[in-house]
């Protein structure tokens, strides 16, 4: 079993339900989801573009997925991750936005987001040990040849080419998309998403994942709030 320490929204927030739609599964109950009609697309290809995101769900990867070292165990990792998150601060990313990357696509941050950066950098440092060390296989799928110097510095210090400077947050959203299909791709992810990345979008918890079996899909496995148990509380009780 690997885990994953993630940013995903909460399961009633908007953007989750647009996200289970359009990829076909609930990151939170792990559920598949009936695709939402969408012109100009069949189910068939939407089906197809979301497949690799579909078995990861709705996301933002903080920390990549790993296994627990053998010294370590679930337990310890949860105690962990809410004392860590306790120290956190909830903030927001002014504004995501759909955006090709290669050929893939995702929601990325319209605007550099220094604080999703440097949570990122902080949980990879924090949580290092508990990563088990990379097996050889494990490292041949990361294909070192075609990293960068940095890169492939983070793969054999942090498990994963891209950390530390080489982050950039983003939720992926498809597989490769070809290039005849982009056009009609980006314009589908666009009547989708709009509407609901209009506002802000509030980071106030950090969320494990962790995968079913070995090589199954990824589902949430617990959110834990950012910020002090007795600063939530002032913050629900000050009037609107």
């Amino acid at each position: 079993m690997r885990y994953a320490i993630c940013f995903t929204p909460a399961a009633s927030d908007p953007l989750s339900h647009a996200a289970a739609n359009w990829l076909g599964r609930n990151v939170f109950s792990g559920d598949m989801v009936e695709p939402t009609a969408i012109r100009g697309l069949s189910i068939h290809e939407i089906a197809f573009h979301t497949a690799v995101p579909r078995r990861y769900g709705f996301h933002g990867i903080l920390k990549a997925p790993f296994r627990l070292a053998p010294d370590v165990s679930e337990a310890q990792l949860l105690r962990d991750l809410m004392r860590f998150c306790g120290t956190l601060t909830p903030f927001h990313i002014r504004q995501l936005e759909v955006a090709r990357t290669a050929a893939f696509y995702s929601l990325v941050p319209s605007l550099p987001c220094e604080h999703i950066h440097y949570l990122a950098s902080a949980i990879v440092q924090q949580f290092d040990h508990f990563r088990a060390p990379l097996s050889d296989a494990d490292i041949e799928r990361c294909d070192p040849d075609g990293l960068s110097a940095a890169q492939f510095a983070n793969l054999h210090r942090w498990g994963c080419p891209h950390v530390m400077d080489e982050f950039r947050f983003h939720m992926p959203l498809t597989g490769p998309v070809s290039q005849q299909d982009m056009p009609r791709i980006e314009q589908a992810l666009r009547g989708v998403f709009d509407q609901v990345l209009a506002e802000p979008v509030k980071v106030s918890n950090v969320a494990l994942l962790f995968e079913e079996g070995n090589g199954g899909p990824f589902r949430v496995h617990s959110l834990h709030p950012m910020g002090k148990v007795s600063a939530r509380r002032e913050r629900v009780a000050v009037p609107a």
